[in-house]
């Protein structure tokens, strides 16, 4: 291997590396914020502490969009989302090839999210909520977003897995 192919194979991975640990701070972030209207929300309702706030349903809706789609972010990382154990105990090369053709499959899907997404968000650049006036762009974003993290994380996977086959191989030889 030359020294071009390995250090683009390291900037993909310092890079997807680098997203990740951004990706699990958001997501804490997301969470501790999501805590907020919600919390509001539950006061308002059964004490009289506060007055009920209209506004806090929608935040609350928007962080739990984030929370869930950073979620899978993360979920694909860790190898986490899009798993179903149905096989046996397969050997290395068998493992992979089985990794590389469920994951033509994610390919499609973050494919999808990424196109649709980006037509979804399109949609919504001018538009706005109508109680708390947050831009919808904001919302819809989170759906290309998940597809092009998919992307990068799938596909670092799946060169993970074609170098596990193209060394099987050249142990065999």
């Amino acid at each position: 291997m030359t020294d071009a192919p390995r250090a683009a194979r390291g900037l993909w991975r310092r890079f997807a590396d680098a997203w990740y640990r951004v990706l699990c701070a958001l997501m804490v972030i997301a969470l501790v914020t999501l805590l907020l209207p919600v919390s509001l929300q539950i006061l308002s309702r059964h004490t009289e502490l506060i007055p009920s706030y209209i506004w806090t349903e929608e935040l609350a809706r928007l962080m739990f969009i984030w929370t869930v789609m950073i979620g899978a972010m993360v979920g694909m990382r860790e190898r986490t989302h899009f798993v179903v154990d149905v096989w046996p105990t397969l050997s290395p090369r068998a493992n992979a090839g089985v990794e590389l053709l469920s994951g033509l499959g994610i390919l499609v899907f973050a494919g999808v999210f990424l196109y649709g997404g980006w037509e979804f968000t399109e949609f919504a650049i001018y538009r706005i909520s109508e109680l708390a006036e947050l831009p919808l762009w904001t919302i819809h974003m989170a759906w290309p977003l998940l597809g092009l993290t998919w992307l990068l994380f799938q596909g670092e996977h799946m060169i993970d897995m074609l170098r596990v086959l193209r060394s099987a191989e050249h142990a065999g030889n």
